[in-house]
């Protein structure tokens, strides 16, 4: 239990909520913490509610009775999404992440946590309000975005791997067919990483016509489970609406053309308020 000065408990009381979203919190699990009364304790959050609705952090939802509480729901405004995905699709542009094969270097972003984290309460915003059990994406490079995703939403991440691992136990294994070049390969998923009839948010850094993601769609039919909803960060615009595997996902930037020749990269927003 702490004796802490008002504002010293907010500031704590703040902190908590923000790491735990999604969570529901017992009002008597900050009464004790404090040694604060209830009433007390109820004043502090309707303080923190309108700082975090005034600053379009998210919600903070109380839920009445013997088994309620409150609930932090982080949410992003859509000033803070426009400005959030203009300086990605800023930073995609950079002419020196073109690559041979008019390939675009998106590495340095995926590892940078706070862009990721950005990221994550954008996909938190549109996906906070379904049923969801899992976030699961194939390695390697969707991970960051899948880990940054479930930290938004509290829920655990599942991976997809290339190929099976023996410290993964049985595992179901799938062949798939790229979207784009058409080639074969194949992904795993441990018989232990998922549930029978989880509900599943797929996440993937980069899509062009949607092969690896469909293939992961088909692997989750061999567990009896269903798509929650697509998040990537970055789709090709390059690609026509008739070869694109997939109808419904949230996109946050478009990849358009790559000039090699002139150094040049062409990026827009992706349908990402089409959702929200």
């Amino acid at each position: 239990m702490k004796k802490l000065k008002r504002s010293a408990r907010l500031v704590e009381m703040t902190e908590y909520l923000l790491t735990r979203p999604h969570q529901l919190i017992p009002l008597t699990t900050f009464a004790d913490r404090y040694g604060a009364a209830k009433s007390s304790i109820s004043e502090d959050l309707a303080i923190i509610k309108e700082v975090f609705e005034e600053d379009g952090m998210g919600e903070l939802l109380t839920l009445a009775g013997a088994a309620g509480g409150v609930k932090f729901i982080p949410r992003i405004g859509r000033e803070q999404a426009e400005a959030f995905i203009g300086q990605l699709c800023k930073m995609l542009s950079e002419p020196d992440r073109i690559l041979p094969g008019e390939y675009l270097y998106m590495s340095d972003l995926l590892g940078l946590p706070g862009l990721m984290n950005e990221a994550g309460k954008l996909f938190a915003t549109v996906f906070g309000g379904r049923e969801i059990d899992v976030v699961m994406t194939v390695e390697t490079k969707g991970i960051p975005l899948a880990y940054a995703i479930g930290a938004q939403l509290n829920l655990p991440v599942v991976l997809v791997r290339r190929d099976h691992q023996v410290t993964e136990g049985s595992a179901v294994s799938i062949n798939y067919v790229s979207g784009s070049h058409k080639s074969l390969h194949t992904m795993t998923l441990s018989r232990r990483a998922l549930k029978e009839k989880s509900r599943v948010l797929i996440v993937d850094d980069f899509m062009k016509a949607g092969g690896t993601v469909q293939g992961m769609v088909d692997l989750l039919a061999e567990f009896n489970a269903t798509v929650a909803g697509v998040g990537v960060l970055v789709e090709s615009g390059a690609i026509d609406t008739e070869q694109r595997l997939l109808e419904e996902y949230v996109s946050l930037a478009s990849l358009g053309a790559v000039d090699a020749k002139n150094k040049s990269v062409t990026v827009h927003p992706g349908n990402y308020f089409d959702w929200v």
